[in-house]
């Protein structure tokens, strides 16, 4: 009951703007899933707004990451725009490829929250760290349609919930575990498209 408590009023204290944002990023979510051009404006738009609330929060950093979500949001709509006219589908790597991927943003997630934990007063440094870190790469992963990206997400999704519990941001510990269902279903959906269209089984991994 606390817990469903501190939510409605986390959700009560929001801006228009913030629920703007929210509802833009759900948007962007859905039409990813369904392969839609359109999924890059509405992030272009979310990340704007919410680059500005950070910003205006003090929260730089998130403003910084939202920043660079606004860059993608470019790129991911130049890459997809021209995908159409080239036949760009879906691709999956192999397990070699991303576990190359996987060290390389694990060691600069350490350094990272290594700086964090001893010369900022940042909490959770490297679990805050990872996130960022992944979600900058899997951010990428998408705009290039990399099938295994939705599993990056779920991993990424989940770990912010726990962040977010134990910094009581309930609101968007709700909003996460809606992500992360449709993280799922995006897995699920572009799997089965991947194989339709590849007429032959996953990559191993």
């Amino acid at each position: 009951m606390d817990f469903l408590t501190q939510t409605l009023s986390g959700f009560t204290a929001m801006s228009h703007w913030e629920y703007i944002a929210v509802v833009l990023s759900i948007a962007y979510l859905l039409l990813a899933i369904k392969e839609s051009l359109w999924c890059w404006p509405a992030a272009f738009l979310s990340t704007l707004i919410y680059t500005i609330m950070y910003w205006n929060g003090a929260l730089l950093m998130e403003s910084l990451l939202n920043f660079y979500y606004m860059y993608m949001a470019v790129f991911g709509w130049t890459v997809w725009r021209k995908g159409k006219k080239n036949s760009l589908s879906i691709a999956s790597w192999s397990m070699e490829r991303h576990a190359v991927i996987i060290a390389a943003t694990s060691a600069s997630a350490i350094i990272i929250g290594y700086v964090m934990q001893n010369y900022t007063h940042a909490d959770f440094a490297y679990l805050d760290s990872f996130t960022t870190c992944f979600a900058v790469v899997t951010t990428y992963l998408v705009a290039k349609k990399v099938l295994e990206n939705w599993l990056y997400w779920i991993v990424i999704d989940a770990a912010s919930m726990y962040l977010y519990y134990e910094k009581g941001y309930y609101p968007t510990l709700a909003l996460f575990i809606f992500y992360t269902i449709m993280a799922a279903w995006g897995f699920k959906t572009w799997y089965e498209e991947y194989e339709q269209s590849q007429a032959k089984p996953l990559a191993q991994l």
